[in-house]
């Protein structure tokens, strides 16, 4: 038995569809949704990805304004620069591109985005509110993630969630995200002891370690879901993910493809926390 795709690619296009109404709706109420992204100095994975949220935004018709900084650019100068932009009535998200050069606290950039125009959903008032279950914007991957396994129907509530991995962007928040769906939710990560015997107690597994084949054949329960975050070149240059799903895909029910999983509804929940935010600013 062959597991079902769950194509993050084909449900971000369904929610693009729906979003290119919203944002007219918005339009047609004088609010057009307006995302701002700042990249520092020239990293090329950065500006990949930069340009991909580019293009979606012009998909949907939100507008989008790129600021394409020196790495030399001071910390002063980029806080100074959130500060006019938290500022800006005509922009309702701010994403800053990480990672910044290593004269830049990270920390000191996401807490100066206004919690209001976190698209992002890594300020502290945000994770907060997602952890008390009040509303606020969610992590784009995490928020994704929910959304893939969600739009297969597939039941969380009582399910034993396992995440591998337990970093602030993926790790800790899908994991939260998913207790509040009422599963049951176990973290592994670098100090875990046996940790297959956990890994193959999942009935929904999410693999965010970022290491190449991670998860294997052994790893797995029979039937679960899988979730993979991970993504990776190999030396033919696919690109390939956490999970060897060419060994886990023939024992599992429901399996994320890389490329074309996860990534593409990152994307897709940054666009929807931009577009909700253009919606707040109207009350």
């Amino acid at each position: 038995m062959m597991a079902t795709i769950i194509s993050g690619k084909e449900l971000a296009q369904e929610k693009r569809q729906s979003m290119k109404m919203e944002v007219k709706e918005l339009e047609e109420n004088g609010v057009k949704p307006g995302l701002a992204v700042i990249l520092v100095g020239e990293d090329p994975a950065s500006q990949t990805y930069v340009r991909s949220k580019q293009r979606a935004c012009a998909e949907v018709g939100v507008h989008s304004e790129l600021d394409e900084l020196p790495a030399s650019t001071t910390e002063r100068e980029l806080l100074d620069k959130i500060d006019k932009l938290n500022q800006a009535e005509h922009i309702h998200g701010i994403l800053v591109q990480l990672p910044l050069p290593n004269h830049i606290s990270e920390k000191a950039v996401i807490e100066a985005i206004d919690p209001n125009k976190d698209v992002d959903g890594f300020h502290p008032v945000n994770i907060g509110r997602m952890m008390v279950g009040e509303e606020g914007f969610l992590p784009c991957t995490p928020f994704g993630i929910v959304e893939m396994v969600k739009s297969k129907n597939i039941e969380i509530e009582g399910k034993n969630v396992v995440v591998v991995g337990r970093s602030n962007i993926v790790g800790k928040p899908v994991g939260q995200l998913f207790l509040r769906e009422n599963a049951t939710v176990t973290y592994c990560h670098s100090r875990t002891k046996n940790m297959r015997e956990l890994t193959k107690q999942a009935d929904i597994l999410i693999v965010a370690v970022g290491k190449r084949h991670f998860i294997g054949a052994a790893d797995v329960k029979s039937g679960a879901v899988v979730v993979d975050v991970g993504i990776h070149r190999t030396e033919e240059g696919k690109l390939t993910g956490d999970v060897a799903f060419d060994e886990v895909e023939p024992l599992v029910s429901y399996i994320t493809p890389v490329p074309g999983g996860v990534g593409p509804m990152t994307i897709t929940m940054l666009l929807h926390n931009t577009i909700q935010s253009a919606r707040k600013s109207q009350k």
